[in-house]
């Protein structure tokens, strides 16, 4: 018997031994870390992640987050994952640059690391997952607004924390082209932290601060939610619209109250999902992070990266009475 066949009989039987397959794919572990747990946009980012997991065979995912949105809660979980030496982290962050010194420590350890939907500083990570492109968003959620104030008005901006990195930039974006809306006057910006009770008491004052006040732009689907129902309970639906970002699932009710004419989203799921198939491409696969790479987010097709290392996944989508009914039992 030659050596070659001798070592294959061996590692054949040493496999049945142990009940294990001789030649098994080793698990590969990738954290999915979100702003906070609780949250329903990161749920169903978890449900596109395990979908990807499912598809590639060899993946665990370890949906993690801190309890609240903090800097410092994404630290302590960054710090426990560099630990168990998981294989990749894809986080979607709370704060551009806090997390660059310990996401720089997970990757001298040989994790892979990349930002998806609230992204890290370019040090900080290897690549940057956008849900689609920052002045698209930026354009979009003050034209929801405008949509329905044919006449201008006055609006205001409920945002999650003032360190939070995507609607930051969407907000500046939204600046960018207020030339394009004349006659909408944005009276205040205010924040609320990503927390129902606080954004529903913020758009409360919103609405006693601002008695004119003619639309609630939220970037956030936890501030959206909260923003509608402080409509419904202040008895101004029909005076004042919320729009911005939000799920489908949990803004059906809104677009039948009224309190909500119309508002974004892109999906969820498809973002985990594409989240996943990209740290399993860098991590597993030889897949670098350059500009002008293109890598492959399986069903999503690919991600081509611009100079700064970051892509767009897909443009929002917008949800009104004519559509809430075909998607608010998906996501």
């Amino acid at each position: 018997m030659s050596v070659i066949k001798k070592l294959a009989t061996s590692v054949a039987l040493a496999g049945a031994m142990f009940g294990t397959p001789a030649f098994a794919q080793e698990e590969v572990r990738i954290a999915l870390v979100v702003k906070a747990l609780g949250i329903g946009f990161f749920e169903a980012a978890n449900e596109g992640a395990q979908e990807a997991a499912a598809e590639l065979g060899n993946v665990e995912i370890i949906y993690t987050g801190p309890t609240d949105t903090t800097a410092e809660g994404q630290i302590e979980v960054i710090n426990a994952l560099i630990a168990q030496q998981v294989d990749a982290i894809a986080i979607s962050s709370n704060d551009t640059d806090a997390l660059v010194p310990v996401l720089n420590r997970a990757m001298q350890r040989g994790i892979t690391v990349i930002s998806w939907d609230s992204g890290v500083a370019p040090e900080g990570r290897q690549l940057h997952l956008n849900p689609s492109s920052n002045p698209l968003i930026g354009n979009m959620i003050i034209k929801l607004a405008a949509d329905h104030l044919p006449d201008g008005g006055e609006v205001a901006l409920l945002s999650a924390t003032t360190t939070s990195t995507n609607q930051n930039i969407w907000m500046e974006e939204m600046n960018a082209v207020m030339g394009d809306y004349p006659g909408i006057e944005v009276v205040a910006t205010v924040y609320g932290d990503d927390l129902a009770d606080k954004s529903y008491r913020e758009a409360t004052g919103l609405m006693q601060s601002y008695p004119d006040l003619d639309a609630i732009i939220a970037p956030t689907s936890v501030g959206i939610v909260a923003a509608a129902q402080a409509v419904v309970d202040a008895g101004k639906v029909g005076q004042v619209n919320v729009t911005g970002l939000g799920l489908p699932s949990e803004m059906a009710g809104a677009i039948e109250s009224g309190a909500s004419q119309s508002f974004a989203i892109w999906n969820p799921i498809d973002l985990g999902y594409s989240a996943t198939m990209l740290a399993y491409e860098l991590s597993q696969n030889g897949a670098e992070a350059a500009p002008g790479a293109e890598i492959p987010m399986g069903r999503m097709g690919t991600l081509t990266l611009d100079e700064n290392n970051e892509g767009a996944m897909a443009d929002p989508f917008v949800y009104d009475a004519s559509n809430i009914d075909d998607f608010k039992s998906i996501f």
